[in-house]
């Protein structure tokens, strides 16, 4: 049985990109078995496309703002729920899309040397607010902390069903992290987000989208998250400037029920 569930893990680094709506690299825990996090990714693009690409309007001074909703069902098994929504100054307030999210962890008494997960996000959204109306991506998730130092990398595999273009491969969309804890409530880093293209053919560099966040990690209350920095585009493909804002809010439904039976 192991040895099963390390090949589902492992498959799809051998075998979509994240656009400005979910700006994140994960880490390997799952949520808490009772808990569920609410969260809203707000990201603002200030440099970026003038122009309709493909049918997709620019993205000049766009917007996002994504609600994301995750539950633990198990002790190594959540589901999230994502909403995402779009404005633009010239088209207004738009929803765009929704997506659903599983991810399985590796159980702590395998006693891996290395924290690992997998995501599998599926879902659909507006073509004229992306080149992809249905798409899917295998996400998995390796981390590990040293001392201070934590280093995570998510090698993202994306595959279009609809769209405007339909690779004859899956694209690969590496994301890396690299963070220091520079105190008990604060960790600063390093987040780089790519998509080099379909595997059997990757972008030329100027045509990858590339770039690289400073970000602040707060753990200002066990309850909340709060990930927030600027990203510059490494490449002329890539959106010049974008500021993202991650909060998050934790509930565990338990205590609260707990609290309020020994209320009465």
């Amino acid at each position: 049985m192991k040895k099963w569930l390390l090949f589902f893990f492992l498959t799809p680094l051998f075998l979509s990109a994240q656009e400005n709506y979910e700006i994140q690299v994960y880490g390997s825990p799952t949520m808490t078995k009772g808990q569920t996090m609410f969260e809203l990714h707000s990201n603002f693009t200030g440099v970026g496309s003038h122009d309709i690409v493909k049918g997709v309007l620019p993205s000049y001074h766009s917007l996002h703002e994504t609600i994301e909703i995750t539950h633990g069902i198990t002790d190594n098994f959540e589901l999230g729920f994502y909403l995402f929504t779009n404005y633009t100054p010239q088209h207004g307030w738009r929803i765009i899309g929704t997506h659903i999210r599983p991810r399985i962890a590796a159980p702590e008494k395998w006693k891996l040397p290395v924290g690992l997960s997998l995501s599998a996000e599926i879902g659909f959204q507006s073509l004229e607010y992306a080149t992809e109306s249905f798409n899917m991506e295998l996400r998995p998730i390796i981390d590990k902390t040293l001392g201070k130092w934590y280093l995570c990398l998510n090698p993202t595999l994306g595959f279009t069903f609809s769209g405007v273009d339909k690779p004859s491969a899956p694209a690969f969309a590496p994301n890396i992290k690299v963070s220091y804890a520079a105190s008990p409530k604060m960790s600063l880093g390093t987040e780089y987000y790519g998509d080099l293209g379909p595997l059997n053919h990757f972008e030329k560099l100027p045509e990858a989208n590339q770039a690289l966040f400073v970000v602040a990690d707060l753990y200002l209350d066990p309850k909340w998250e709060v990930n927030i920095g600027p990203g510059f585009g490494l490449t002329k493909a890539t959106d010049g400037f974008v500021m993202k804002l991650i909060l998050g809010r934790r509930i565990e439904w338990h205590k609260a029920k707990s609290s309020a039976s020994a209320s009465k």
